[in-house]
């Protein structure tokens, strides 16, 4: 997050210091880091969205921007073998509140974890199961749970990380907390591999797209019981067997 912060910062003082032409202020930036014994050595994936103006294509963004995002990242971290992301569901002409208005929601830990856990900073409530906020928090919490009921681990931590425009997710985290015999790289595997994780197969597989949400507005999403309508089939373990046989 530090470094997703300063990426922006590089780019919004460039801009306010006239160092760079066509850029607007709407932004917004995710990086997936590779780590080595604990510690960031690089970046595996690079997404930014920058708003620009209507004369501005994809590559002159593109052009104007990575400098500035080389020049906020430790030296060495942008590689050939980076996968970078500029603007990648096209042009972003228009931003802030005219193209995208009204309120996400709040209590988010509240609603998962208590804080027991680590959340991804974006709410449930007020989004449809398109929204991988939603959709895909869901997804982790029903993967970890099925995870923990087959035997594999007995603590797990499952982390999804995607990008706007792009199905399949850039990365796919899993830890058990020291609690498996089963290596995490293995088991990111596993887990991939019994359950389509691009935003339309999550909602497939736990049937997201059915009006079963309301309840979901008090005491919390997850820890609940599954309903006979789909209602909270996240919480379902029905996955148990199809884990055990991929190990």
């Amino acid at each position: 997050i530090h470094y997703s912060h300063a990426n922006l910062r590089s780019l919004s003082e460039a801009r306010h210091a006239s160092k760079v032409v066509g850029l607007r202020p709407d932004a917004k930036t995710q990086l997936s880091v590779r780590y080595r014994n604990g510690k960031p050595v690089g970046v595996e994936t690079l997404v930014l969205s920058t708003q620009h103006d209507e004369a501005l294509s994809q590559a002159d963004v593109k052009k104007i921007v990575m400098p500035y995002v080389i020049a906020a990242l430790p030296e060495g971290w942008i590689t050939e073998d980076t996968k970078t992301y500029i603007n990648p569901t096209g042009k972003f002409v228009i931003g802030g509140p005219d193209g995208d208005a009204g309120l996400t929601g709040r209590k988010i830990i509240v609603d998962t974890y208590g804080g027991a856990a680590p959340h991804g900073g974006g709410a449930f409530s007020g989004k449809d199961p398109t929204k991988v906020d939603r959709s895909a928090a869901y997804a982790a919490r029903y993967l970890a749970k099925n995870v923990v009921a087959a035997g594999l681990a007995e603590r797990c931590t499952i982390q999804l990380s995607y990008a706007i425009g792009i199905a399949e997710p850039l990365s796919v985290y899993v830890d058990t907390h020291g609690t498996s015999d089963i290596d995490n790289d293995k088991l990111e595997q596993v887990v991939a591999k019994v359950m389509d994780l691009s935003p339309k197969g999550i909602r497939t597989h736990l049937g997201l797209n059915k009006p079963i949400y309301a309840r979901t507005a008090a005491y919390g999403h997850f820890g609940r019981e599954p309903d006979a309508d789909g209602g909270f089939s996240w919480e379902k373990t029905d996955l148990v067997d199809a884990l055990k046989a991929a190990i």
